[in-house]
């Protein structure tokens, strides 16, 4: 059944939301997926904005917690809807309505990331998130009605979001010196649900439509990452800052883009999408892909604005901005990714990963981590030719 076809002219505008096989043939993303990314990665474009003025303002310890707690709920919402809309894509009216609703709370989320990120007020962020996730019991009902197999899981899902939807809502009324304890408390129940339900009956999930759908995400994110450093160049250069002296920093930061956009798809996710617990470590292990992959677009403009005058942070502590969320990328990149015994490619693996932290002590942090990605890809093309070979 092709799921891309328009609505109209005699199809029915209702289908049961049966599960979708796992074996199906050129299973590939949607055009409403891919809106969903495209309007999803505002979001993220405003969480990395905010936590951006954060480092350039000196609050370091305060940029990084709030930034951690704001992507959480970006990246759990996605990844909540991809994987369902992974098993049970119907594209009938009502599935995309409510597609549409969770847009619309991503939208919501987006405008009240800055404020949640700097003041610690998760009001804005809480009503957006609750709107998705509400749409997201709705479409786990239809589930449960139209597909009797699955239903103790569909029915599990409903259930655990809606109880921790409540916990959110009422984390509201909590004081403040509550508001961190209560977050963690209910993030954990969040990442709980899934392997709470998969347990009843396991969803149909297709792996290739899953690599697919995190790839083009994590292409999302990396472009966003280009967009945001690009405008804070262009603003740097109405100043009186040169080509001359912004030119390692744009060179160093297309080299690492371009790197860990390579890295990325080196290796082949399906493979590894071969049970529930690999599907689990896959999905949660992504919060720190796209998390670290944003993140380093920010620690570009915090150097950018360190050249211009306007960052507040020691030069060492600017250089972490941009090392460490690359070498995180490449840490879990390359545990996502392994398998079996350890060999020649995990040292290349982990002398790249040092290295990049190395440089941070360099004179030119983001030109050297450039390099270094630089080097760790042609590194992995040989030894992936060797072994193929």
């Amino acid at each position: 059944m092709n799921q891309s076809q328009p609505i109209g002219n005699g199809r029915s505008w209702y289908r049961p939301m049966v599960a979708r096989p796992t074996d199906e043939r050129h299973r590939v993303a949607t055009v409403l997926e891919l809106f969903f990314d495209l309007c999803f990665v505002t979001a993220v474009a405003e969480a990395a904005a905010a936590f951006e003025h954060e480092l350039a303002g000196g609050h370091l310890g305060h940029g990084v917690l709030g930034y951690a707690l704001v992507f959480f709920a970006i990246w759990w919402a996605w990844m909540n809807f991809t994987w369902f809309a992974s098993a049970y894509d119907t594209d009938d009216v009502p599935y995309r309505v409510l597609t549409l609703i969770q847009i619309t709370g991503a939208l919501i989320m987006a405008a009240g990331a800055a404020k949640a990120l700097e003041d610690y007020d998760f009001t804005v962020v809480t009503y957006g998130y609750v709107v998705m996730r509400l749409a997201m019991v709705t479409q786990w009902l239809r589930a449960a009605r139209s597909d009797p197999g699955r239903r103790r899981s569909s029915l599990r899902y409903a259930v655990g979001i809606l109880v921790v939807q409540i916990g959110w809502v009422a984390r509201l009324a909590l004081p403040h010196s509550l508001g961190l304890p209560s977050f963690f408390v209910l993030a954990v129940a969040e990442l709980a649900v899934p392997a709470w339900a998969e347990r009843a009956v396991r969803t149909t999930w297709h792996p290739h439509h899953i690599a697919e759908r995190y790839g083009l995400f994590t292409l999302i994110v990396l472009g966003e990452s280009i967009t945001a450093a690009t405008a804070t160049v262009r603003t740097a250069l109405d100043t009186t800052v040169s080509l001359g002296d912004i030119a390692p920093l744009v060179v160093g930061g297309i080299l690492t883009v371009f790197a860990m956009w390579w890295l990325y798809f080196t290796q082949d996710a399906v493979e590894r999408l071969n049970s529930l617990r690999m599907a689990l470590l896959w999905g949660y292990g992504h919060y720190v892909v796209f998390a670290s992959a944003a993140a380093a677009g920010a620690g570009l403009a915090v150097e950018i604005a360190h050249l211009t005058g306007h960052a507040q942070l020691s030069r060492a502590a600017v250089a972490a901005a941009y090392t460490v969320p690359v070498a995180l990328y490449l840490l879990v990149l390359r545990l996502l990714h392994r398998h079996g015994r350890a060999g020649a490619l995990d040292v290349v693996w982990a002398v790249g990963i040092l290295a990049v932290l190395a440089v941070t002590f360099t004179p030119s942090p983001v030109l050297a981590t450039g390099c270094v990605m630089s080097v760790l890809v042609g590194a992995v093309v040989v030894l992936g030719e060797r072994r193929r070979a």
